[in-house]
């Protein structure tokens, strides 16, 4: 426990203290936002604001844990380098996207193909590499079968070993792209994204810490209420940084925003989220944790569909925040109101996990 707490606090004093500097690096270079055209005219005032703050949240939730894991007196388990590695990987696009607005000076950075490849890229690989590294009791950091709170019989390896492993890469992918892109249309408000990311992964703390506890590899006897995850301890001490690091940065990033995310941070956060859900055994319960996030990408889907088949639209503007930024809301309103919505998500998704171990 004491190397979780560590974790976080390291995490969250880097990116609160850390923060302060960056910004006044960008201001200095003039790396700032640009604020598209088509938005709600009271984003227009935030033009210039120093962007890639995301850059701060992955030093920080890096520092974070090589603190936690540094306490535990043990070098990191297979299962945290890898959800490390995606979201260190999925940061790097981010990254490049961000810099390309600020040197091209435009609203938008990499084209889709350019960052749809990257994040292709990234995730294949992890996707790969997460079915790999058996440790003493025969447990990957991932296993073919879909999870819902614990691996469910639904085996995408029914067909066969080569088979199976195209059906999880694509699975995966699926995730990985589809978390990524939602915490990165959610990033629309001052604080949105970085205050629901604070809930959703202060969420998979109590989960994997739960699944610490209860895990198969500590009974002699495995139970059936146990949890088969390889190394639950790491991911706690991950989900404890990644939540710290949003605590320190989101000083920051509250309405008047001092600074943004930007991509960098976005489809880094997106990309840890599907991580964290793949290998500990909760790939659709983290879809009702991070409700919040699914509802603003659904929001978007539904926008666009609607309007190819029928040119009207459904909302005043998508992603649903802007929706009702134009239909009067105030920005500070909407933002709490979203906090609320994903603290009830990911409240939700705490009590099925819990109340399935209960009854089983």
């Amino acid at each position: 426990m004491i190397a979780i707490v560590l974790a976080a606090l390291v995490a969250l004093l880097v990116s609160l203290f850390g923060t302060r500097s960056f910004i006044r690096f960008l201001v200095k270079h003039h790396y700032g936002q640009f604020i598209r055209q088509d938005g709600p005219t009271s984003h227009l005032t935030k033009r210039g604001t120093p962007t890639m703050g995301g850059v701060v949240i992955l030093v920080a939730a890096v520092l974070g844990w090589g603190a936690g894991s540094l306490a535990t007196g043990r070098a990191p388990s297979a299962s945290a380098w890898l959800v490390m590695f995606l979201t260190c990987g999925l940061g790097f696009v981010g990254f490049l996207d961000d810099y390309t607005k600020i040197r091209q000076q435009r609203s938008l950075g990499l084209s889709p193909v350019a960052k749809m490849v990257g994040q292709g890229v990234v995730g294949v690989v992890f996707s790969i590499l997460v079915l790999q590294f058996p440790n003493g009791h025969d447990l990957t950091p991932a296993s073919t079968k879909i999870s819902f709170l614990r691996d469910t019989p639904v085996d995408l390896a029914f067909a066969g070993t080569a088979v199976g492993l195209v059906l999880f890469v694509i699975w995966a992918n699926f995730l990985v792209t589809a978390w990524s892109n939602a915490v990165n249309l959610t990033d629309g408000l001052d604080g949105l994204a970085t205050g629901a990311s604070m809930i959703v992964f202060g969420a998979y703390l109590m989960v994997t810490v739960w699944q610490i506890n209860q895990n198969c590899q500590r009974f002699v006897e495995s139970t059936t209420a146990c949890y088969e995850v390889r190394d639950p301890r790491d991911l706690a001490i991950i989900a404890a940084a990644l939540m710290g690091a949003c605590f320190g940065f989101l000083w920051w990033n509250a309405s008047p925003a001092k600074i943004f995310m930007g991509d960098t941070g976005a489809l880094a956060l997106g990309g840890a989220l599907a991580g964290i859900s793949i290998v500990s055994r909760t790939e659709i319960l983290a879809a009702i944790i991070g409700g919040l996030f699914v509802i603003v990408l659904m929001s978007d889907v539904i926008q666009i569909g609607y309007f190819k088949a029928t040119g009207r639209r459904v909302f005043k503007m998508a992603p649903l925040h802007h929706h009702f930024e134009l239909t009067g809301w105030g920005e500070v309103t909407i933002v709490i109101r979203f906090w609320l919505i994903a603290a009830l998500c990911a409240g939700l998704g705490l009590g099925l996990f819990y109340g399935e171990w209960v009854v089983t």
